[in-house]
């Protein structure tokens, strides 16, 4: 389930190879992101999503949901404010700092479905902010569009580095 999210979790990788940790910690537009934040905004994601995640499935109720357009979210020419909790912080990070914490929020991601029936995986639902209700199995699918969408990002930040 999660291999479509791991490629792309690669191609994140791919854009940043060969970036030093200045280029990475550099705002280039007054007001946007550095890269470094934009993976930290990744991290940040991926850690609630892993928490919605793992309180729905402690739950034995099933909340089936129908399936939700997901890879509108890749879409980068419909701009979006992310909610507070998901904006990252102004400090210096280095690329191996951000490599870690992206590592530990996609093996929690892992760990919250390790063992987890398709059923409950399919069944289990909570709200997103902009889809509504979404299952599990859906949430994965939006972290990875979601992560798609922020390559776009990062390699409209590298041109103007």
């Amino acid at each position: 389930m999660l291999e479509k999210n791991s490629k792309i979790r690669e191609e994140i990788w791919d854009s940043v190879k060969g970036l030093s940790d200045e280029q990475l910690n550099k705002v280039v537009v007054e007001g946007q992101w550095s890269i470094a934040q934009v993976l930290e905004h990744l991290r940040l994601m991926e850690e609630n999503a892993v928490r919605g995640i793992r309180e729905v499935l402690s739950k034995d109720e099933y909340n089936p949901t129908d399936p939700k357009p997901m890879h509108l979210i890749a879409d980068r020419t419909i701009k979006r404010d992310a909610p507070d909790y998901l904006i990252p912080s102004n400090e210096f990070q280095t690329l191996e700092e951000l490599r870690a914490k992206l590592a530990s929020s996609r093996e929690a991601l892992e760990n919250s479905i390790q063992g987890v029936s398709e059923e409950d995986l399919n069944n289990k639902s909570f709200p997103h902010r902009r889809f509504g209700l979404l299952s599990v199995t859906q949430w994965i699918s939006l972290l990875g569009f979601h992560e798609q969408r922020h390559i776009g990002q990062i390699e409209e930040i590298k041109q103007s580095l």
